[in-house]
């Protein structure tokens, strides 16, 4: 029996990926960089510091710290796209922790950015961990946020739920030996098919959630 749940953050809890992915573009156009959509697909989930740093060589004589710095301010900018709870999102952590689910969240974003997010939703309240980018220092998908996350919840990663939305974060819970469901509400069923449950957002979610794996229960967005 599953005794924890631990959520991301961006695309899973709260529907910020529009907005990332257009700050991530802008980053890009100011600077002249060519960039694609597999490029800024490749953004989500991951460390800002490490996803820039793949990319340093194409701005000469700027830092990773600089450039994160930049897409962060674009953020702010009142044209950009508005960001909302998923759906479903708070619902769940009610019906989790009315039934004694330990409750966490882990995400790859700094502390201070999760903490107004996660208060801006009234999620809050509602966490016993928050395991944030400043907490680590390996980043999805490396196992280490989750691992931590358990850790501090004394709570067997075999007996811990993940909820996600995208592979590296996938990656990640399965390395730390957890239940995985992935979410598609930033990607295609088949880029998350790594997940051992596949669903369109947290409305709904069957609790207890099976230990089997049930592929027949993906919904594709492709």
């Amino acid at each position: 029996m599953h005794t924890a749940v631990l959520f991301d953050l961006d695309g899973t809890l709260i529907d910020t990926e529009p907005r990332s992915r257009e700050a991530w573009a802008r980053l890009f156009r100011s600077h002249d960089v060519p960039h694609d959509d597999a490029v800024l697909r490749a953004f989500a989930g991951r460390p800002a510091k490490e996803a820039v740093a793949e990319h340093l060589a194409l701005f000469p004589g700027h830092t990773v710290e600089e450039l994160c710095a930049e897409a962060m301010a674009y953020t702010a900018l009142p044209d950009m796209p508005a960001v909302a709870p998923v759906a479903g999102a708070k619902e769940l952590l009610i019906a989790l922790r009315r039934q004694g689910v330990a409750l966490g969240v882990v995400t790859s974003g700094p502390r201070g950015y999760a903490e107004g997010e996660l208060a801006a939703m009234g999620a809050l309240p509602f966490l016993d961990v928050l395991v944030t980018a400043d907490d680590v220092t390996r980043g999805k998908p490396d196992p280490e946020g989750y691992l931590a996350a358990c850790s501090a919840l004394r709570t067997a990663p075999g007996r811990t739920v993940v909820f996600e939305d995208a592979p590296a974060g996938i990656l990640a819970a399965k390395r730390a030996g957890a239940f995985c469901v992935g979410l598609t509400t930033t990607q295609s069923a088949g880029d998350l098919a790594a997940a051992d449950l596949i669903l369109a957002d947290l409305v709904d979610v069957p609790w207890p959630i099976t230990t089997e794996r049930v592929p027949d229960r993906a919904i594709s967005t492709a």
